[in-house]
C-alpha cells in the first residue's frame, strides 16, 4: 500500500527534508497588518520577526481552509492508496479538525487524521517517523501504531521572553501572564490535555534553561534508552546553537537538533522563546 503523509506548517520541516521524505504540507496563515502570508511559503521565520517590528498591531493567525485539504487531498488520491494527515494540538486550532472534515468530504481514499497534541518540530517527530515508514511500504494502521508509541515518551517545555503574546492571542490566561510581567518570572509552559498551561515558575531566562535540560535528564532516567531531542527557538539561532553544544555533552546519548519557531507559533509566544522536545527512539 502506498500512503501519503501529510502535515501543517508549524511541525516546521525544512523543504529539502520535506521533497527527500515526500511530505506534503498544507500552510496555516499569519496577517500582519492588511497582508495575509502563507507561512513556510510566502514568509520565513527571519523575515515574519523583522516585519512584526514594524507594525503596532499584533498579527494574527489562521488555519487552513477546508478547500485546501480537499485540493490537496484529491491531488494525492491519484497517487496513493492511503492519507495520514498529522496537525498541531486540536486544543490550540481548528487545522486537525479541518483535516477530518475534508477527509469525510473526499471519496477513493481513506483519510487517518491524526492529532499530534502539540506543534512545531515535536510535532515534527510523528511526521518524520511516519513519512519513513511510508517510504518503507508499511500499512497506515502499522504508522499510527508507531506514532501512538512515540507519544507514551514525548514531551516539550518552552519559555515564553514575553508572555502578552500569549495572553493577547488567547492561548495563556491574563492572570498567567500578569504573573509573569509583574515579578519577572518566565513559567515554563507545555501542552496539557492539548493546551498549553503553565508548567513551573522560575525566576531567570537561564534558570529556565537549566530546568528544560534537568527535565531531560529525568525522562532518560526514568525510562532508559535512546532519545531524539530538538532544542526550538524564536529568532535565537546563536543561544540554540551554544546550548546544543552544552546538552551534547551533558546527555551524549541524546540526538540533538534544532529548529525554530515559524511565525504562525511566534505570532503566539513572541521573539526570544526558548524550548526543548525529546522522545524515547528505542
Amino acid at each position: 500500500m502506498k500512503t501519503a503523509i501529510v502535515t501543517d506548517s508549524t511541525a516546521y520541516i525544512p523543504k529539502d527534508i520535506r521533497e527527500r521524505l515526500n511530505i506534503h504540507m498544507v500552510p496555516l496563515n499569519v496577517i500582519i497588518g492588511k497582508e495575509a502570508y502563507r507561512e513556510e511559503v510566502d514568509i520565513t521565520a527571519d523575515e515574519f520577526y523583522e516585519e512584526v517590528k514594524k507594525v503596532e498591531k499584533l498579527p494574527t493567525t489562521s488555519q487552513p481552509s477546508t478547500g485546501q485539504f480537499i485540493e490537496r487531498f484529491e491531488e494525492l488520491k491519484q497517487d496513493y492508496d492511503a492519507i495520514i494527515s498529522i496537525h498541531l494540538s486540536s486544543g490550540i486550532s481548528g487545522t486537525y479538525q479541518g483535516a477530518i472534515t475534508a477527509g469525510e468530504l473526499v471519496d477513493g481514499i481513506d483519510v487517518y487524521a491524526y492529532d499530534s497534541e502539540l506543534s512545531c518540530r515535536v510535532q515534527g517527530f510523528y511526521v518524520l517517523e511516519a513519512a519513513q515508514m511510508a517510504l518503507d511500504g508499511k500499512e497506515p494502521e502499522v504508522i499510527i501504531e508507531r506514532m501512538n508509541e512515540i507519544k507514551k515518551s514525548l514531551n516539550a517545555f518552552f519559555m515564553a521572553d514575553d508572555l502578552s503574546h500569549l495572553q493577547r492571542g488567547g492561548r495563556l490566561s491574563a492572570a498567567a501572564a500578569l504573573i509573569g510581567s509583574v515579578l519577572q518570572i518566565k513559567p515554563l509552559l507545555h501542552f496539557k490535555d492539548k493546551v498549553i498551561v503553565p508548567f513551573e515558575k522560575i525566576r531567570t531566562r537561564k534558570k529556565a534553561m537549566k530546568r528544560i535540560a534537568d527535565l531531560l535528564g529525568e525522562a532518560i532516567k526514568e525510562d532508559n534508552g535512546d532519545y531524539k531531542a530538538v532544542i526550538i527557538h524564536a529568532k535565537r539561532e546563536t543561544e540554540a546553537i551554544e546550548w546544543k553544544a552544552e546538552l551534547q555533552v551533558q546527555y551524549p546519548e541524546v540526538e540533538f537538533d534544532i529548529s525554530y519557531f515559524g511565525p504562525v507559533i511566534g505570532t503566539h509566544l513572541g521573539e526570544g522563546s526558548m524550548g526543548m522536545g525529546w522522545y524515547k527512539v528505542s
